[in-house]
């Protein structure tokens, strides 16, 4: 039975300024039922937990380049691309994440194992019509 959920943990830091930044623990999330997404939840202490969804192909681009329009902007942090920022904005500020890139990287792996970057639209064409084969097979039976 194929998994339809990858799930990852790991630690970012919350920048403040250039002195301040605290650890938080974050959780990724890629669905199949949405291939082209990932969603982002971390909670900031006394307060409840921050959710963002953003594409999955935006977070594979920032690992390695500047990548992003609108409210979320992910770019490579130092020059050996080990650390990777991840810029939210809202109306009611900005949040800017740091996280290490290699459990990004990880993460992004498993994803594409799941389903290949480029495939999200074959990998749902094909659900659906299993589905409809399945549903035509219950009937006859």
């Amino acid at each position: 039975m194929q998994h339809s959920t990858v799930q990852g943990h790991l630690v970012m830091s919350l920048v403040v300024s250039h002195e301040l930044s605290f650890h938080l623990l974050a959780e990724l999330v890629y669905e199949v039922d949405d291939p082209y997404a990932v969603r982002l939840t971390f909670h900031l202490p006394g307060d409840a937990p921050v959710t963002w969804f953003f594409a999955r192909e935006l977070l594979v681009d920032g690992i390695s380049g500047p990548a992003g329009e609108g409210d979320v902007h992910i770019h490579p942090d130092g020059e050996e691309l080990s650390e990777v920022c991840v810029v939210l904005r809202s109306p009611e500020g900005e949040a800017v994440l740091r996280a290490s890139s290699e459990p990004l990287a990880a993460f992004l792996a498993r994803t594409d194992r799941l389903v290949p970057l480029g495939r999200e639209r074959a990998e749902r064409e094909l659900d659906a019509r299993l589905a409809d084969i399945l549903r035509g097979c219950e009937n006859a039976g």
